[in-house]
């Protein structure tokens, strides 16, 4: 396993090299930018360069150098490979995340049914009273179950970035770093192809914005999902209102219109990576990548399910559902892609630091 590590990061080395010596993809994303800063690259710089790239392929489409030339290159792919392996590395525990990555689909369909089934076991023991959902399972059972389901997984990825930090020479975070960071992630600038005409992930040697779209609409969606779960939090503990909450009130302003936009964004990304050459990506992270996306799509179609549902004798099962694929997300956090959003944003500060 360490000699297949050595192998891929020296491979990456060896084609970002050629890319610093040739340079006409400058202007495409963060990656190359960062790229001319130095001419000899340590393991850490290489994992910090693989961050950085978004996979929108637009600079293998303008490659002279991709085979058949005796250069071979394929920087998406081997950063891709390289960024995988980071993920792995740094969070733990690293075989189990190995192992979803190759059979993700398959593990998250079978724990989902699992943990679907548990909670409908748990709803046939209904507590004495209680509204809305709270009718079938209690807030008080719903916070021991699910908060350390949360919150540790988080704390195995809070983990994977403090040593991922120190290896690619993080330094003592700067507001401005912070702010910069939270520029590029929201405005997804490096996915655009530098210019704004979009990127090449699935129209080849067309330029698209299509997965900027689809990208923006699944992370703006699951903001207002968590901002609804975050507002009914503060409601309950803060202020004494507890669910069942109107749709006026603002976790379902919030949560309705961001687990519609989950929908859209799940959707547009799984029909794009399954018209994407995978031989440009993770080939080994496929059903990983895809599993995750759908997984996301899931929660966010039984969630509106779930509301539209209310009152009537469908609650019982759909929120069974529901909440076994949201309990599935929390402890497949570690494994799956959703750690690229903590790592591509720390791997923004660091260049946000690197730049000044």
């Amino acid at each position: 396993m360490l000699d297949d590590r050595m192998n891929m990061i020296d491979e990456a080395r060896r084609q970002i090299e050629i890319c610093n010596a040739c340079r006409y993809c400058e202007g495409f994303c963060s990656v190359f930018p960062a790229m001319t800063r130095q001419r000899a690259f340590a393991d850490g710089d290489i994992t910090q360069l693989a961050n950085l790239c978004h996979n929108c392929r637009g600079c293998y489409y303008s490659c002279q150098y991709t085979a058949p030339h005796e250069f071979a290159l394929n920087l998406p792919a081997v950063l891709a490979e390289v960024r995988n392996d980071s993920w792995l590395r740094y969070v733990w525990p690293a075989p189990l995340g190995a192992l979803f990555q190759r059979s993700g689909v398959a593990i998250t369909a079978a724990l989902v049914v699992c943990l679907g089934a548990f909670f409908w076991l748990l709803a046939a023991l209904r507590p004495e009273e209680g509204a809305g959902f709270y009718a079938y399972l209690a807030h008080n059972a719903m916070v021991a179950l699910f908060a350390p389901a949360f919150l540790l997984p988080l704390a195995s990825v809070a983990w994977g970035l403090v040593r991922y930090w120190r290896d690619v020479g993080g330094q003592r975070i700067r507001l401005g770093d912070i702010t910069g960071a939270l520029r590029q992630a929201a405005g997804m600038r490096n996915l655009s192809g530098g210019q704004g005409q979009g990127c090449n992930f699935e129209q080849e040697d067309r330029y698209s914005n299509t997965r900027r779209w689809y990208h923006q609409a699944m992370m703006y969606g699951f903001l207002l999902c968590f901002g609804a779960t975050s507002a009914g939090t503060i409601m309950h503990y803060g202020f004494g209102m507890e669910a069942p909450y109107g749709f006026f009130s603002l976790p379902k302003l919030l949560g309705v219109p961001g687990g519609i936009l989950m929908v859209i964004g799940a959707y547009g990304l799984a029909a794009g990576k399954l018209k994407a050459d995978p031989n440009l990506g993770a080939a080994s992270a496929w059903s990983g990548e895809m599993a995750f996306i759908l997984l996301l799509g899931f929660i966010a179609a039984t969630g509106l399910a779930l509301y539209a549902a209310t009152g009537t004798g469908a609650v019982p099962a759909l929120l069974a559902v529901h909440l076994g694929s949201v309990m599935a997300l929390f402890l497949l956090l570690p494994f799956t892609k959703m750690v690229h959003g903590f790592f591509r944003l720390t791997a923004l500060i660091v260049e946000e630091q690197k730049r000044r």
